[in-house]
């Protein structure tokens, strides 16, 4: 469904509704929307790539969610978004169920994270960008690697992995998995600008009577491969993002009468730590839910997705004050998730 003109430059935002399925694209600037592109099933991640000016969008299932679906799908849709159109699917048969993306640029490398098969362990699958073909797997010796991430230099992958009590290593140099990091489960990461920690948040997000230990960030030294510090949090996190300046962003999950079930959560807050001390800098009430979060190229302005509530927190990250709530479209209970900051072409 186009709803206005695509050939004028500006700044988008786009937004994965896990049951539209859809992609919602919005003008970053003035927070109008612009565009709703329909994308094959359980769409979850998004990722752009500026040289191509093309999005990847995961397609993780038929239907439902992790542990309790009703199939794994194995999509990658591909799209231009310029023209906002699905230009090619990618098919990772005989691998399922693609949840992290990550991009090299300069190898021309798209990393995508996957479950386990029947025949061995969950994987992180590398793609060639340019071809679109399959270039390695590198297993990463858990059953349900979810977010990936890489450093800067692109000579090291981390993946979370839900149940697994570790983070998995890899060497992106070698293509081969190389070592785990303590943690008791885990759900989002995110690597800082310069390289040097990895941040990772854990435990893993169950919903019952509360967790065993506190929740927190826990952040990894790259260089020695350990973790040196948790930044702790009131609730159970599942996305963490770090800006260009060096905030930490911590999606927390609030529950009702701080218990329940799925779905029983209400809204939720994002944690700014502030950029080379990590402490605490504020906190902005969001939605239901915080799923990803995503920046501006600045760093001034975040957005945070919220699966149950299918909204979109804008949030001045210098003032820790709400700018708006977009609204996106769904069919069923999960709503927004991945995200994409997407700069006009120059």
């Amino acid at each position: 469904m186009n709803l206005t003109d695509t050939g004028s430059a500006r700044d988008l935002l786009a937004v994965v509704s896990q049951t539209g399925p859809t992609v919602t694209f919005f003008d970053a600037v003035t927070h109008e929307r612009l565009d709703v592109l329909e994308v094959p099933s359980q769409p979850h991640e998004l990722c752009f790539d500026p040289d191509r000016r093309l999005l990847y969008c995961a397609c993780t299932y038929v239907a439902g969610y992790y542990h309790a679906h009703q199939g794994r799908a194995r999509q990658i849709a591909v799209v231009d978004v310029d023209a906002r159109a699905v230009v090619d699917t990618i098919d990772i048969g005989p691998d399922h169920a693609p949840h992290g993306l990550a991009l090299d640029r300069a190898r021309h490398r798209l990393y995508v994270s996957v479950e386990a098969t029947a025949d061995g362990p969950g994987a992180v699958l590398v793609l060639d960008t340019r071809t679109h073909k399959p270039v390695g797997r590198i297993p990463l010796m858990a059953d349900g690697p979810h977010w990936f991430a890489i450093t800067p230099d692109g000579r090291r992958g981390y993946s979370t992995n839900k149940e697994a009590p570790f983070v998995s290593v890899v060497d992106l140099e070698r293509d081969e998995f190389v070592g785990r990091v303590a943690v008791p489960g885990s759900e989002g990461l995110a690597v800082s600008p310069d390289g040097t920690q990895v941040f990772v948040a854990a435990l893993k997000g169950d919903f019952g009577d509360g967790p065993a230990e506190p929740p927190g960030v826990r952040v990894i030294d790259v260089a020695t491969g350990r973790t040196v510090r948790t930044l702790p949090t009131g609730g159970v996190v599942f996305p963490v993002h770090t800006t260009a300046t060096g905030a930490v962003l911590a999606g927390e999950l609030r529950m009702a009468g701080g218990g329940g079930s799925l779905g029983a959560q209400t809204d939720g807050v994002l944690t700014v730590f502030a950029p080379g001390t990590l402490e605490v800098a504020g906190q902005v009430e969001v939605g239901r839910f915080p799923l990803t979060i995503a920046s501006s190229p600045s760093g001034a302005v975040a957005y945070v997705s919220n699966v149950l509530s299918s909204t979109v927190t804008v949030v001045d990250v210098e003032r820790l004050r709400v700018i708006t709530t977009l609204e996106v479209d769904r069919a069923g209970e999960a709503g927004a998730h991945g995200l994409a900051y997407i700069p006009a072409a120059r």
